[in-house]
């Protein structure tokens, strides 16, 4: 299923101008029906990738079984007929949106869970993350013979794997995973193991959980909620976690790195029911719209927040600034990923198949409206004229977040730079552009004390904040155009 731009401006008419996360993983092991907490698990992560989905099980008798689809989790994997093809007690799965490969068009064959078969037997893998050498590495891999069947840069470890000498998958695993560069959360399957990797900087989540004698591995806490299981912990940066009927074994494949975990799932990626490092996202994002009432005040009426990400922080918004809070602007929760072709005479209607203003709270009222980021800032316009349109006697926005002034390389969906609004405006001209009264962001340092920071190290952030920085944690190999550090010969020699 390929999106035309006009079925994309109607599918999520608000949502296009948002920053977008690539994928969600999970995995289950030592539980009837594996399949089935799998596809539960990934509806809980259905907001970190609406473009495909994938689930493959194992069981003895049929060996690895896959299904992968366009479209969303519900579509596919809650029909009977589909999952009767999932048998087992173990399963990985995968819920994605493109940022590496066919951008924005999803082909089947780069649905994940991939699969390979390899001397020692079978692998699933799924990740969620992205690889910042992936290019350089694709061209040595085809060079020396290897075969791609995707535009996955997940595909690379399977190549990766498959070129290394060691004598099992997890030893193999850890081989390929020391030279890919970026970041990554995988998820692996064997016939007898359930394995878990974070890179050594943990960028990306991933979380471990138990229901019963069985496992559990996620993106996030959200997604064991859903099927009752309990939080174990985090898998730590540059941990490798082996699950088999014997229990759990953790390993340190890489060296020690600095953890530099994407400060931006506080912001928007997280589902505000998820808890990462020991504290609530949505109290992160409500403690986010303290400080940013404290930085950018404002002499208001109401505090409306842009629905549904910015709800969080305009609840703390007006709890430190005494402005009332209202729904002022109304999620239509029904639109799909198909509603109508748009012709000209509808086209205009814009936000408004998935936001209408709520007049009678706004009309003739000093509005505070809270949102996450600014983007292009095109959607801003919308909602900003939508609520003058609505007789707002005046519209003043704030952002929970500092200015999104780069791209991210580690498995967001960005725009690049030049088509981010704050790489080319000052916060003056970014507030004539989208016609705001005024316009404030939260800085970079109120950031960090929102999520339990006393103060940010300018040297070496204890987040990845790359995107309002610029300081990115790792060489961007593919950008700048540089050779890998680490050659397939060094994989060849055993890594010696």
């Amino acid at each position: 299923m390929t999106d035309t731009p006009a079925a994309n401006f109607l599918s999520d008419p608000f949502d296009d101008d948002k920053l977008r996360e690539e994928c969600g993983v999970y995995g289950v092991f030592g539980m009837d029906e594996a399949a089935n907490f799998v596809a539960l698990g990934l509806h809980a992560l259905q907001h970190r990738g609406q473009e495909a989905a994938g689930i493959v099980s194992y069981t003895p008798d049929t060996g690895f079984n896959t299904v992968r689809r366009l479209g969303y989790v519900r579509d596919h994997f809650t029909k009977q007929s589909v999952m009767d093809i999932l048998p087992g007690r173990m399963a990985i799965g995968h819920t994605r949106y493109s940022t590496a490969g066919s951008k924005g068009q999803t082909a089947l064959r780069d649905v994940q869970p991939l699969y390979a078969d390899f001397a020692m037997g079978g692998c699933a893998i799924a990740h969620n993350g992205n690889i910042t050498n992936a290019d350089a590495l694709r061209s040595q891999l085809i060079d020396r013979g290897s075969i791609f069947q995707s535009a996955s840069d997940t595909e690379c470890i399977v190549h990766l794997m498959a070129r290394s000498i060691q004598k099992n998958i997890p030893d193999r695993m850890k081989d390929a995973l020391r030279i890919v560069e970026g970041a990554f959360s995988v998820i692996a399957m064997t016939r007898s193991k359930l394995i878990g990797v974070r890179d050594p900087m943990g960028v990306r989540p991933l979380v471990l959980g138990r229901r019963g004698e069985g496992w559990i591995l996620s993106s996030e806490t959200c997604a064991l909620d859903i099927i009752g299981a309990e939080f174990v912990r985090e898998i730590e940066p540059g941990e490798m976690v082996i699950i088999t009927s014997s229990g759990l074994e953790s390993l340190r494949p890489f060296e020690d790195r600095d953890p530099r975990f994407c400060v931006f799932e506080y912001v928007y990626f997280s589902r505000p029911d998820s808890v990462i490092g020991g504290l609530s996202v949505y109290e992160a994002r409500r403690r986010i719209g303290v400080e940013l009432a404290r930085e950018a005040p404002v002499e208001a009426d109401l505090v409306c927040p842009v629905p549904d990400s910015g709800t969080p922080a305009a609840i703390g918004f007006s709890q430190a600034s005494g402005i009332p809070y209202a729904m002022g602007i109304i999620k239509n929760q029904y639109v799909g990923r198909t509603f109508i072709q748009p012709g000209d005479a509808i086209r205009h209607m814009g936000v408004r198949l998935k936001h209408n203003a709520n007049r009678r709270s706004i009309e003739g009222r000093r509005v505070v409206l809270v949102d996450d980021s600014i983007v292009r800032g095109t959607t801003s316009q919308k909602i900003v004229q939508m609520v003058r349109d609505a007789g707002a006697k005046e519209v003043h926005m704030r952002i929970a977040s500092p200015p999104t002034r780069a791209s991210c390389f580690y498995g967001v969906d960005t725009p690049e730079k030049a088509k981010l609004l704050a790489s080319r405006m000052s916060v003056e001209e970014m507030a004539d552009f989208i016609r705001v009264d005024s316009l404030g962001f939260l800085t970079i340092e109120g950031l960090y004390r929102a999520v339990g920071m006393a103060a940010r190290d300018a040297e070496a952030p204890q987040f990845c904040d790359a995107c309002f920085s610029g300081q990115y944690p790792t060489r961007l190999l593919d950008v700048e155009g540089a050779d890998n550090v680490r050659t397939l010969s060094w994989l060849a020699s055993g890594g010696q």
